[in-house]
């Protein structure tokens, strides 16, 4: 099968052709590496992936959105070796993914107001971000290619630069977000240029060893929104520019983010760890009229995925609803390179061994998206897997997927 068997992705080869998709973990309190964060990725890693991806590290300060997301800098290099080393110790290669989180920023994290290509409003944080003036674009450029040096001290084999769901470099590309009428707005070239100086500062830093891996967007997933003729080209543009593998995945978490990972949110689990009582009341009321479901078939980006295959040559990551071994071998016989995984890995890390060893066809996961709403008041967890969760909320997420 060719799932099972070896590929490199630039300098970097892995056992095999799957990757642990960069899913927000959220365990790193204080912004640092804790047993958790170690314990969940050397698991992973246990369970046969080829190589485990961290999610998501803040370049700076300013990116930051929860308490409990990574920062790179120098404090973290102890943690992040310890990391590195538990997985390496387990046979797969160890990727973290960069970025800034632009408007979604938190003030109560950064103690700053959020960056953004453009000023305004966020309705969807909501947050009141300033418009990036020159030395702010400068100065977060450069901070991707110092997270790419704090993540080689590290021990880290690739790096993933998350360009897409809406964060800054996503937020610069999307006419959306990206109302700027200088050099860094306007046209699809003036848009894309934030991009390509934080690529310039990333293959500038990575040197010749690390793998430059790239998370971009097909489409947007709402009217006016990048479309996949501009993504062609935002492929094609990190094909020019280095980077050695590009992860094809889709949506605006501020905005749209259930095109992400399709399915629904179930906001009464989100609800439940909220300490504000007007936020809990908010969201139970609110939440279903700011976040629309998405219709969850397996492998549901890949009619747009294929378009992009036709139109590079660079090694391409396909994510999203792969949850058989049927969904795998079927996309790589289509020409992707690598296949990524996310919630069948946090339903069951050793997922990839099970696969090989033919004890499963299929992950158990219901795409039920416990795992995700737990992560924005505490931190990833499979609700199969959870004790003290109330039976009513267990029979109505195991009715199926998107349930």
């Amino acid at each position: 099968m060719k799932l099972f068997t070896e590929a490199s992705i630039g300098p970097v080869k892995l056992r095999n052709r799957s990757i642990r998709a960069a899913a927000y973990e959220g365990m790193a309190p204080g912004h640092l590496v804790s047993d958790q964060l170690v314990s969940y990725h050397r698991s992973v890693a246990a369970g046969g992936i080829g190589m485990t991806t961290v999610a998501y590290a803040s370049t700076i300060r300013s990116g930051l959105s929860f308490p409990n997301q990574l920062w790179m800098r120098k404090e973290a290099i102890p943690g992040l070796r310890r990391l590195t080393d538990a997985v390496h110790a387990e046979g797969a290669a160890a990727s973290v993914q960069i970025g800034h989180c632009g408007n979604m920023a938190s003030y109560a994290v950064t103690r700053s107001l959020p960056l953004a290509p453009s000023g305004g409003i966020n309705l969807y944080g909501p947050t009141f971000p300033r418009t990036m003036k020159q030395k702010d674009i400068d100065l977060v450029a450069a901070s991707f290619g110092d997270a790419v040096r704090i993540a080689h001290e590290s021990g880290f084999d690739a790096v993933e630069v998350h360009a897409g769901h809406g964060y800054l470099v996503s937020q610069f590309l999307s006419p959306y977000t990206n109302r700027r009428t200088d050099d860094y707005g306007g046209s699809f070239e003036n848009r894309s240029r934030f991009m390509r100086e934080v690529m310039d500062q990333v293959m500038h830093a990575a040197g010749q060893d690390m793998g430059i891996v790239v998370k971009m967007n097909l489409r947007d997933g709402f009217r006016g929104g990048m479309e996949i003729e501009e993504s062609i080209g935002v492929a094609r543009m990190l094909e020019r520019c280095g980077a050695h593998a590009l992860v094809l995945s889709g949506g605006f978490v501020s905005r749209a983010p259930m095109y992400v990972m399709r399915g629904r949110m179930p906001f009464r689990v989100m609800s439940h760890g909220v300490k504000n009582p007007v936020t809990r009341m908010l969201i139970r009321v609110f939440g279903g009229l700011l976040v629309r479901p998405e219709p969850f078939s397996e492998a549901y980006f890949l009619e747009d995925a294929l378009k992009v295959r036709a139109a590079v040559k660079i090694p391409l990551v396909f994510v999203g609803g792969l949850n058989s071994l049927e969904s795998i071998e079927a996309v790589l016989e289509q020409g992707f390179d690598f296949t990524a995984f996310a919630r069948p890995l946090v339903n069951d890390p050793a997922f990839i061994s099970k696969l090989k060893s033919g004890e499963i066809t299929r992950s158990a996961c219901t795409t039920a998206n416990y795992c995700v709403a737990a992560i924005y008041t505490g931190s990833m967890a499979c609700y199969q897997h959870l004790d003290d969760l109330p039976e009513k909320w267990k029979q109505e997420f195991s009715s199926g997927p998107g349930s």
